[in-house]
């Protein structure tokens, strides 16, 4: 509670929205106490009295009774009934939602056809109706109201208890022995929970604005009983020689509204842990780049990374992702860079292609250089032309990277088209050779599917081809065999081997196993916490690692020819990115650590054919 408290403080328009409200409320409920006139006293003598008059602060109406004391007592009955509609409809709606999305078969069937019956008449209409059927009362427009917005909640409920229902966790609660009610209170509901509140919290304004609405046609609220909406309507006669009476509660509603939905956002926003971390901002398309100066190219490489820093902001912190990053990448070379999770390793790859989620992603130093063209430093346009054409990149998930709602033969054909000016006809012929090419034996039947349909070693082929299909320098691949079966990583590697050289391709491969990367890399960078720990010839570096986190990750990797049948995990956790480190990072897990590790920074250094971030190497 305190931490969901402390997520919608930190949501300036959400507070401002609750600060609204609650202050409104306090004054609904001390109407009651406070020294206020008779809001159904008539005076005719006292018709239209201006705003800020001594006995009538806000003047009075065209029957003489005081607006201020209607405008409160009409606000606590439009707080009321908005309130209550808002919850009738949310425990309806949500109770039938539960069952139509758990139960299913025929029950779902005439639950979801009758609120469909509901939804098909428009809800304004839908709720006239019923007040004329009902007749004209307070009463009956919460009623009417309550019952238009039941298919808002029942929709939304159903479609996330089908989603939980179908989930491995119910699975596993049914097989404890669970009775169905029982996963229902226990396993379904709790999780819908966070749905209701939200729901309920974004409809309460636009309800108080449906009974005013029905208020103001004279079908809610009757005389001398009176809300917001009747205020208003009284009002709207006179509204052009007295706009005081049909302003003031206008603007009130508006108050009203606008405050319940910004409020009602911030609870969204809070209970959902996706919005509140980010993860669904939506980002630029290219990283934002903040760099002091520009390191200047050093060789002659197609790929030059040098001194390539990323930084995320989060919570008006800067935290770096990966520091100090240079290397070189030859014509027709592979390099592989492995690591844990959390090493860094996709960070620097997707710096490289500016693909760095902006926010909360920034590229604080360095520089990338594609021959003699510096990357970080292009324009959009720029690099969207360089992306797909001459740089590719091959995600660890190929599901998540297919549209699934397209089939293969036209995200290939799109993917050509993109960047050549090719017919139909054209592009499609060469998307058939592109999956031959990736050892697809029927492409004529794969280019007619879609993703769900074939397997995963086909759909990561099939984005292998997609990144051929411009015929690219360099081939960015990020775990592309992670997902897969050991038979299957056999065969992509070797795809991606026998490419590289048939086409001359230049290969980054992200891994984390080092048994993948001996079979296709030339060179390796180790990177530990965002740093490289050692840079140089593959067969040196797994046959004779200097670093004790090489020499830790490969007493990891299983071993057939070796006498050791069990391996060696490493002691304790990476560091989380929020940690401030002074001396070597890998020094709390390190069986040789020093005094001298945590002293002070250590620095890469050049150790004969290699690099080594390392003061006592092994």
């Amino acid at each position: 509670m305190i931490n969901f408290i402390s997520k919608l403080g930190r949501n300036k328009l959400a507070l401002f929205g609750a600060i609204v409200i609650l202050l409104i409320v306090i004054l609904s409920i001390i109407t009651p106490v406070l020294n206020l006139v008779n809001p159904n006293e008539v005076n005719t003598a006292n018709r239209f009295i201006k705003p800020f008059n001594e006995t009538h602060w806000l003047g009075t109406d065209h029957l003489g009774r005081d607006v201020l004391s209607r405008l409160l007592w009409g606000t606590q009955l439009s707080l009321v009934v908005g309130f209550l509609a808002a919850l009738f409809a949310a425990v309806i709606g949500s109770l039938l939602g539960i069952i139509a999305g758990s139960l299913g078969g025929r029950l779902d069937n005439i639950i979801m056809r009758t609120i469909d019956v509901l939804m098909s008449f428009p809800y304004v209409l839908l709720a006239l109706a019923i007040v004329a059927v009902l007749g004209p009362s307070l009463m009956n427009a919460l009623i009417a109201v309550a019952i238009v917005n039941i298919p808002f909640f029942a929709r939304n409920v159903r479609g996330v208890t089908i989603t939980l229902t179908n989930s491995d966790f119910i699975n596993a609660s049914r097989l404890s022995g669970r009775s169905q009610t029982e996963i229902l209170f226990f396993e379904i509901f709790p999780n819908v929970t966070p749905v209701i509140v939200v729901s309920f919290s974004t409809t309460v304004g636009w309800m108080i604005l449906e009974t005013a609405g029905l208020s103001f046609l004279g079908l809610g609220s009757q005389p001398p009983q009176s809300d917001l909406g009747s205020m208003l309507g009284d009002g709207r006669s006179s509204l052009i020689i007295h706009p005081h009476t049909s302003l003031i509660p206008g603007i009130m509603i508006f108050i009203i509204v606008m405050g319940i939905n910004l409020l009602g956002d911030g609870i969204r926003d809070a209970l959902d842990p996706r919005l509140n971390q980010g993860s669904l901002t939506r980002s630029k398309p290219m990283t934002d780049v903040a760099r002091v100066k520009i390191p200047t190219k050093r060789s002659n490489a197609l790929l030059e990374v040098n001194s390539l820093e990323t930084k995320f902001k989060l919570n008006k912190n800067e935290f770096k992702a990966i520091e100090n990053i240079t290397f070189q990448i030859d014509k027709g070379e592979c390099l592989a860079i492995v690591g844990e999770s959390g090493s860094g390793k996709s960070v620097t790859a997707l710096s490289i292609a500016s693909l760095i989620s902006s926010p909360p992603g920034m590229i604080s130093n360095g520089s990338v250089w594609y021959k003699d063209e510096e990357l970080l430093g292009l324009t959009y346009n720029k690099m969207r032309q360089l992306r797909g054409k001459k740089i590719s990149y091959i995600f660890q998930d190929p599901l998540t990277s297919l549209h699934p709602l397209k089939t293969i033969g036209h995200q290939l054909i799109e993917t050509i088209r993109t960047h050549g000016n090719l017919r139909t006809k054209d592009a499609s012929r060469i998307s058939v050779g592109l999956l031959e090419e990736v050892r697809i034996s029927n492409p004529n039947l794969v280019m007619g599917s879609f993703p769900h349909q074939i397997s995963g070693g086909m759909r990561q082929r099939i984005i292998i081809a997609m990144a051929l299909s411009n015929n690219p320098d360099l081939i960015i691949a990020d775990e592309p065999t992670t997902a897969l079966d050991v038979t299957v990583q056999a065969q992509i590697l070797k795809i991606l081997e026998n490419l590289r050289k048939e086409r001359g391709l230049s290969v980054l491969f992200i891994s984390h196993d080092l048994n993948v990367v001996s079979q296709i890399s030339k060179k390796i960078i180790v990177m530990y916490a965002g740093e490289i720990v050692e840079y140089g010839d593959t067969d040196k570096i797994l046959n004779k690692p200097l670093h004790p986190y090489t020499k830790a990750l490969l007493n990891c990797s299983p071993d057939l020819n070796s006498k050791k049948l069990l391996i060696s995990p490493i002691p304790g956790n990476p560091p989380l990115i929020t940690e401030q480190i002074i001396g070597c990072k890998f020094a709390k897990r390190c069986s040789k650590k020093t005094s001298s590790c945590l002293e002070k920074i250590i620095l890469i250094k050049k150790i004969n054919d290699r690099q080594l971030r390392c003061i006592n190497p092994v």
